[in-house]
């Protein structure tokens, strides 16, 4: 893993892209009042408390006994903090705040942590050969480590999204709602091959679910050039569309296709999370205030939404491959890493020029904002922004083995009610927008980052 590069600009590397992971989950948990750490804004969620320990009770289980030979020294919290939740079906978490530890005991925790650490692991990182008791490089694991974090510095602002707004220090945002008027179209993409997936053996880090490299051929068809925005999801509200029960109707799962129609009415969804009604008026939450729907904004919603609106609309959602042909593949048959290629403007590696990613803000902007950012076919908009649900239930790529010192990662969730997305929102790290990455949630989980495009066929 990682072979090409030498061993102290190895270290400099991943040791920095720790302290860089750190600093994005310290800075969100300063954005909570002391007063309110114990907090649970998401019902299917841990208190904030939780996540405090959680990320270095993870790196802590991850590399203790299997890479470093240490002890514990507080087993209790290396249970309590170890795994997070991901209720289906109900099954609600029902603790209490003083079930607790204090922040202080989470803190010390922490600290205690962090300190040991970055003491050993810069020690054994100095032996470009070492490796775990599982026989990967200790760079693997490190990798596990700061990825694992950043996606948390992402489902945490989910999370602090829902916060009152009076539990959190404000901050002052500078939104962007002004963009020239968006025109909608679709984009024919032509029958062709695609890649999905790693292979095994290269210098890329990647995750258990992204292995292995295989090609699939996907049939033309047709894709939205934009995401759908808050105006077109307007429309899609005013003709009716959560009052309208064959917009619900999922034809394709075998064992109840009113499922998304009973989840629906059982919880009272009318309208988007991040929206409110404020009279005659449509307000959208950002992460500090209230302000008027932008309207071409990407919209965000749960799957079982995106699929309503694109019955309604006459079409369907993407399925994985048709997205990642959309967005990765070029006239001419070859694929490129990023959408946008090798630019004139700068490299090819995620920039600010190219989309909303990074951590760029808290809000989306625009769907046309970032015009340099269109893929071979001129689909635009595919990285940053939001995510983007798909049709494909997240199940293990041919080949699949899991991580041995994280099985679950994956595997838990090959359930059939969990679905791929793809993109990556203005609060995705830039390690994460590989063209490989899968990311995945349940179908009514309405409090992430994720919008869709729609596709005919």
């Amino acid at each position: 893993m990682l072979a090409t590069q030498s061993c102290s600009t190895l270290i400099h590397d991943l040791t920095e892209q720790l302290a860089n992971a750190r600093h994005q989950t310290d800075t969100l948990f300063d954005l909570v009042k002391p007063d309110s750490l114990y907090e649970r804004p998401i019902s299917e969620r841990h208190r904030i408390i939780f996540y405090i320990g959680h990320l270095e009770a993870f790196d802590w289980n991850l590399f203790r006994e299997r890479a470093l030979g240490l002890k514990a020294f507080h087993p209790e919290f290396d249970r309590l903090f170890a795994f997070g939740i991901d209720p289906v079906g109900g099954g609600l978490p029902t603790d209490r705040p003083s079930d607790w530890p204090s922040i202080a005991a989470v803190q010390d925790y922490v600290r205690r942590i962090r300190s040991v650490l970055d003491e050993k692991l810069t020690g054994a990182l100095l032996d470009s050969n070492a490796s775990t008791s599982d026989g990967f490089p200790l760079a693997t694991l490190l990798n596990v480590a700061v990825e694992h974090r950043l996606m948390h510095a992402e489902t945490l602002a989910y999370m602090l999204h829902q916060l009152p707004f009076d539990r959190k220090k404000p901050q002052t945002e500078l939104l962007s709602v002004n963009t020239p008027a968006v025109v909608h179209r679709s984009i024919e993409i032509p029958a062709g091959a695609v890649t999905l997936g790693l292979p095994r053996g290269g210098d890329s880090f990647g995750w258990d679910n992204e292995y292995e490299a295989h090609t699939v051929n996907v049939p033309a068809f047709a894709i939205d050039q934009h995401k759908v925005t808050n105006r077109q999801y307007l429309e899609f509200i005013a003709a009716g569309g959560y009052e309208t029960a064959a917009f619900w109707s999922d034809g394709d799962n075998r064992d109840n296709n009113n499922e998304d129609w009973n989840w629906k009415s059982r919880q009272g969804v009318s309208h988007p999370a991040f929206w409110k009604r404020q009279g005659q008026q449509w307000l959208y939450r950002t992460m500090f205030e209230y302000v008027p729907l932008p309207l071409d904004w990407p919209v965000y919603v749960s799957q079982a939404e995106a699929k309503a609106y694109a019955r309604w609309a006459g079409k369907s959602l993407p399925t994985e491959a048709e997205w990642q042909r959309a967005a990765y593949a070029t006239p001419q048959g070859d694929e490129r890493p990023y959408p946008w290629g090798a630019k004139a403007l700068g490299a090819a590696e995620p920039a600010e020029h190219f989309g909303s990613f990074n951590f760029a803000r808290w809000s989306p902007v625009p769907v046309n904002e970032f015009p340099l950012g269109q893929s071979a076919f001129g689909v635009d908009g595919m990285l940053g922004n939001g995510w983007e649900w798909t049709s494909t239930e997240f199940a293990p790529f041919p080949g699949f083995e899991p991580f041995p010192f994280y099985r679950g990662y994956s595997a838990d969730f090959f359930d059939g009610k969990h679905f791929v997305m793809k993109g990556g929102s203005a609060r995705t790290a830039a390690c994460m927008l590989r063209r490989t990455f899968r990311n995945w949630f349940q179908a009514h989980y309405q409090f992430i980052y994720t919008g869709f495009r729609c596709v005919s066929r």
